[in-house]
């Protein structure tokens, strides 16, 4: 593959509700599985909050401290491996306040990029647990800009547009997205990808909890808006090569960020 060309995986997976144990050994199995693949993947991707699925009401106890257990299990596999594992995100304590994080380890198994879920979701009483971050969820793969963002964050256009102007030419989502939206789930990956001109991979979680049914549906969306690879509402590995030499050439076909209106708006 050439250098701008990244094989992806995408773990849509079940979370046990308030067990990390059973969550850590069941990520580490489908990344062990992803890693099996007849095309290795060079980027797995998990959910969001894998660790401990919406157990919030005790969420200051189940949450990783400083995000120690995520930093030594994925480090170890992405160095195993040779593969940068976006590591989902986590229910992640700093003692004080916890917050949704996603880790980001690189080949080497060095944890090089966070981000701390911005937006917190009402419907789900997230601002009653959870402290918001404060910083945009940029990340470097092999010298390639990309960004992060966390399911609800999916809905602020803005957000995208300026990771987007800030050279991403990759976005990924985890989430926990769940029925009756998944027709707003699929409509917003695929608008930030049309409307950004770039690659989107929206990783969600399957299962249920006491309040939810989830809708899996995890997808990749080429800088064109077209979906190259899509779950149904079972676990799966979602897989497909993104070359992001084409966001370049969408860009450039349509050129929307030359032709922005800034002072307008």
């Amino acid at each position: 593959m050439s250098s701008q060309t990244f094989q992806i995986a995408l773990i849509q997976m079940d979370i046990a509700l308030g067990d990390p144990d059973a969550n850590f050994q069941r990520a580490a199995e489908k990344i062990e599985e992803a890693m099996r693949a007849a095309v290795k993947p060079d980027i797995i991707v998990l959910p969001e909050m894998w660790n401990t699925g919406y157990s919030l009401s005790n969420i200051g106890q189940l949450a990783d401290h400083s995000g120690i257990r995520t930093k030594h299990v994925f480090g170890e596999l992405a160095q195993r491996y040779g593969v940068h594992i976006i590591a989902g995100s986590v229910a992640d304590s700093d003692g004080e306040h916890v917050r949704n994080t996603i880790y980001a380890f690189d080949r080497s198994g060095q944890m090089h990029a966070n981000y701390s879920k911005i937006h917190l979701f009402r419907l789900m009483e997230e601002e009653k647990h959870l402290t918001a971050g404060e910083k945009r969820g940029e990340l470097q793969l092999d010298g390639h800009a990309a960004g992060m963002m966390i399911c609800y964050d999916i809905r602020f256009p803005e957000l995208a547009r300026k990771l987007a102007l800030g050279g991403a030419k990759i976005l990924f989502v985890p989430a926990e997205w769940p029925h009756p939206r998944l027709h707003h789930w699929r409509s917003l990956l695929i608008a930030r990808a049309i409307e950004n001109q770039m690659y989107v991979c929206g990783i969600n979680r399957v299962g249920r909890d006491a309040a939810n049914v989830f809708c899996g549906h995890s997808m990749i969306v080429d800088p064109w808006g077209e979906v190259i690879a899509e779950a149904d509402e079972a676990e799966a590995i979602v897989s497909a090569a993104v070359d992001l030499a084409k966001t370049d050439e969408v860009r450039g076909r349509i050129p929307v960020f030359q032709d922005r209106r800034p002072e307008l708006y």
